[in-house]
């Protein structure tokens, strides 16, 4: 097939999780091109995998709630499709009621302008699937925001969650933030937002949600986003220099040895692969875990050359037998750090 034709089969489709070109008229030609680019290619690797998603019976899904008021689909009257969450609950859970359920938060990955929630619904299914209420939540992609701003939503979205948490059967103390490359990225400083005042203040946050965040697994992130880090270069060349501008007073934060130097970070669980492209930013975060004796769980799968499992698999392809192993080890790791 040629790549024109290609194009034009995948993206309808892939619009379920990912803006393609809706929001692209803000930016330059050159820019826009180089994001539209992205999207595609991403998307030629998701869309096989999209036949074998699937929601598990037992969970109950509530869908597109707005965690802001402007949150929705109509672009034209001022919604933001940014700003919607939704909640996966284990059927059994609502049944029998109490408070008792611990909480994930996911935020989805996708290079910071690629996906939304949609992306990583088959993810939270399982994972809610083994005994979890899954909040999982958009933000705006860029060129829609940048960092900042991303950082912003996600903050939107926990004040929902903890004004809100009440409604559901679940516990309020335990919870745990999860993401996944340009996601785990973000769940990391927000935790670091949520845990330290310099953190909050560096990156424009005034009064940080105060939702109580128990631990965290992070899965293939990117972490370092130093000016010299090779993997901000490529970002910059996607996203532009607007995405990470304004971040001086951040930068002891946008490296995996200054932020837990600063930050008193919770239990964290890591997951990478031998073949994943940025397996050695999440050895770097372990290394500074490691360092300051923070107590945290590495798993770096290692993959023959007859296999592969590349960049977040257990998001993205849940059915593996290595995907299922590492959701129960999220799931022993969390439960066995709930007071």
């Amino acid at each position: 097939m040629e790549r024109d034709d290609l194009d034009c089969a995948i993206a309808p489709v892939a619009r379920y999780w990912t803006e393609i070109d809706d929001d692209l008229r803000s930016v330059g030609a050159e820019q826009a091109a180089k994001i539209r680019r992205m999207r595609l290619d991403t998307a030629e690797f998701d869309y096989p995998r999209a036949a074998y998603w699937h929601d598990p019976e037992s969970i109950d899904v509530i869908a597109d709630v707005p965690y802001r008021a402007d949150g929705g689909y109509d672009r034209a009257h001022g919604q933001v499709r940014g700003h919607l969450l939704d909640l996966y609950l284990p059927h059994a859970a609502i049944v029998s009621g109490g408070a008792t359920l611990p909480v994930y938060i996911d935020i989805h990955g996708g290079g910071f302008c690629y996906g939304y929630k949609e992306l990583n619904r088959n993810f939270c299914t399982h994972l809610a699937a083994l005994g979890f209420a899954v909040f999982s939540l958009n933000y705006r992609p860029a060129p829609q925001t940048d960092l900042r701003g991303q950082l912003a939503d996600v903050q939107d979205a926990l004040r929902w969650i903890g004004a809100n948490i009440g409604r559901f059967p679940v516990d309020p103390d335990a919870v745990f933030l999860t993401g996944d490359s340009a996601g785990a990225c973000l769940a990391l400083l927000t935790i670091a937002i949520e845990r330290d005042a310099a953190a909050a203040a560096a990156f424009g946050v005034a009064k940080p949600s105060g939702l109580p965040i128990a631990g965290g697994a992070l899965v293939s992130g990117v972490y370092d986003l130093t000016a010299d880090s090779p993997l901000r270069e490529t970002l910059t060349g996607t996203l532009g220099p607007r995405f990470l501008a304004g971040l001086d007073e951040a930068q002891p934060f946008l490296s995996p040895a200054g932020l837990v130097s600063h930050v008193d970070v919770p239990p964290l669980y890591l997951q990478t692969s031998s073949d994943d492209f940025i397996e050695a930013q999440t050895l770097e975060l372990a290394t500074a875990l490691s360092t300051h004796r923070r107590d945290f769980e590495l798993h770096d799968e290692k993959t023959p050359p007859t296999r592969t499992l590349g960049h977040v698999f257990p998001v993205c392809m849940t059915w593996l037998e290595d995907s299922e192993r590492v959701l129960e080890r999220i799931r022993d790791f969390s439960y066995a750090r709930i007071r």
